[in-house]
């Protein structure tokens, strides 16, 4: 990893990057996907140690980091956008996702 690596996947499958600094509105992180890096103009300030969209998120969609599903969406996320608590809800103590 780079020393200006400011957000992280870690799965081909995630569909989120996780923050390793606190990130602005506006700024466009590279982020390695699927072995390729992939520029996101982010729409949120994140906070470090928190996620983003890497892409387009429905409303119920499976949010999915470090190859595990760990939450739904609970609302319609996009690409770049902060996904928190305010547009998902998590898997801990629910049956199934």
């Amino acid at each position: 990893m780079a020393k200006s690596t400011k957000a992280i996947t870690l799965s081909a499958k995630d569909n989120v990057a996780t923050a390793l600094v606190a990130l602005k509105a506006g700024a466009m992180v590279a982020v390695e996907v699927k072995g390729h890096i992939d520029n996101v103009t982010l729409l949120s300030d994140v906070p470090m140690g928190h996620k983003f969209a890497l892409l387009n998120l429905e409303t119920g969609a499976s949010v999915i980091k470090y190859s595990e599903t760990i939450g739904r969406c609970t609302a319609k996320v996009m690409r770049g956008e902060y996904v928190h608590v305010h547009n998902m809800t998590g898997g801990r103590g629910h049956d199934a996702l």
